[in-house]
């Protein structure tokens, strides 16, 4: 897709407002600016969600949402964490359909797909409520034709290792919300200016987390590896349905605490990886710490972030059956 990821829109969006105590009908209208009263608790207080998934078009012409059910249940549980007033499975579920429904068309061929963008924001007009949720709220959902998240595309992606700072308070990480995108942001901006990097691995204290918008894998042939939910992490939907094809692949999968160390001693026969809606399963090629890179893989895209993308993508795109029930088709 031409542009940069997420900046081109379908012409509709779907939209519901949270008034005296109850949703209205989603409605789908043309993409138009939002207006919003100045003192809306969004703006002051940061009560807002959102959630990233695709819609994939087949090869014959129908569209499938790839696990919808893992998406509506996390931004329900982003939305419980903030004291937001929290859209029912059904509602939250139909009002995401309704749209890609009324975009069909503008879903592109794979791999492009229809990325999703549901929003969840707090429009109280009360600037003395910070101690307060609020009682009304609006959930609107944007459609977006797009094709890679990451520039380098195909190409192995440079992380720099953030070692003392936090990509978030520690029992907020689960949560998608954009006051943690906010607070990694400075850290990126850096770390690319200054060493040239596409990304931060945030690991405080030693502790390897995640990078600013991505879960972080290690893989080699036996096994993949990844931080365990403890909270200070997103728990990824790409990163659990990664987990669960290595595993029905025979490959051993743990979810624990990994230190740098550990790390670094990894990659020298290694692999590592991102994984995410927009990046799917993106390699990792050099890692560079303090004064020091280190090459993961030979500073290339290795065989099994390779396979795991395949077999990933075969399932988005309906080369391989969805055995698992993970696609809702539209």
């Amino acid at each position: 897709m031409a542009g940069q990821f997420g900046s081109k829109f379908a012409s509709h969006y779907a939209t519901s407002s949270f008034r005296n105590g109850c949703w209205t009908p989603g409605e789908i209208v043309p993409v138009a600016k939002l207006l919003l009263h100045p003192a809306a608790h969004v703006l002051h207080y940061g009560s807002t969600c959102f959630e990233g998934l695709k819609a994939y078009r087949h090869e014959d012409g129908s569209v499938h949402i790839f696990r919808l059910d893992r998406h509506v249940e996390r931004m329900r549980n982003s939305a419980r964490l903030l004291c937001l007033p929290e859209p029912d499975e059904e509602h939250l579920s139909r009002t995401i359909c309704g749209l890609v429904a009324a975009s069909r068309d503008e879903v592109p061929a794979y791999p492009s797909a229809l990325y999703l963008r549901p929003v969840l924001i707090g429009v109280d007009p009360n600037i003395g409520s910070a101690a307060r949720p609020s009682d009304d709220a609006l959930l609107y959902v944007l459609a977006s034709p797009v094709g890679e998240y990451f520039q380098a595309g195909e190409n192995p992606l440079r992380l720099w290792l953030e070692d003392r700072q936090m990509r978030t308070t520690p029992e907020f990480g689960e949560v998608k919300t954009g006051g943690n995108y906010a607070s990694a942001l400075r850290h990126v901006m850096q770390a690319k200016e200054n060493h040239g990097v596409d990304q931060v691995l945030f690991c405080p204290n030693g502790d390897v987390q995640e990078t600013g918008a991505a879960n972080f894998l290690l893989l080699n042939d036996e096994a993949v590896i990844t931080k365990r939910l403890d909270g200070s992490i997103l728990p990824g939907i790409t990163r659990a349905s990664i987990l669960e094809l290595a595993r029905q692949a025979g490959y051993r999968v743990e979810e624990r605490d990994i230190d740098i160390a550990e790390m670094l001693e990894w990659v020298k026969t290694g692999e590592a990886a991102l994984s995410g809606t927009a990046a799917v399963l993106a390699g990792v090629g050099a890692l560079l710490h303090g004064t020091h890179e280190y090459p993961v893989n030979g500073g290339q895209i290795g065989a099994n972030t390779k396979r795991l993308r395949t077999l990933l993508m075969d399932i988005h795109s309906g080369r391989r059956p969805d055995s698992a029930g993970w696609l809702t088709k539209i």
